[in-house]
């Protein structure tokens, strides 16, 4: 036994690509099954399905429109009533249509207690469908 080093050769290294081809292989025939099963998923039984006519189209949801102005006045559709012709109106609205909805806008400025208030009325008439109105943040006037 000697003291020494012994010369070593590199033996080959492993490989550490993806073979391709039968990644390929796979993929093909994968595509030919599903080409043709995809027909045989649409519909197995071919139907001829009778044709009626259907009942009328439904009429567009009515809304109200509920305005709090800066000054704290209230109107209704662009009419400027007292709050006991406020009532009466919502309960009209509520009246001719049960799902009416009331789109509600405020000013920022007007107190939560008038909004609250306002929502009040539109619930003792009858009117459970309320929308707040706003704009978009970014958008001036």
């Amino acid at each position: 036994m000697s003291f020494g080093r012994l010369e070593r050769t590199v033996g080959p290294q492993p490989m550490s690509d993806i073979n391709m081809t039968p990644l390929v292989d796979v993929m093909l025939v994968l595509v030919v099954i599903f080409i043709i099963t995809a027909p045989l998923l649409v519909s197995a039984v071919k139907v001829d399905l009778p044709k009626a006519a259907g009942a009328a189209a439904l009429e567009a949801p009515t809304s109200i429109a509920l305005t709090i102005d800066r000054a704290g006045q209230v109107f209704v559709d662009d009419k400027a009533l007292a709050p006991d012709a406020v009532a009466a109106a919502l309960r009209q609205a509520a009246e001719r249509h049960p799902d009416t909805e009331v789109r509600l806008r405020a000013d920022a400025n007007v107190p939560y207690g008038r909004v609250v208030e306002a929502m009040g009325l539109a619930h003792q008439a009858g009117l459970h469908r309320i929308g707040f109105v706003a704009e978009p943040p970014g958008t001036r006037r």
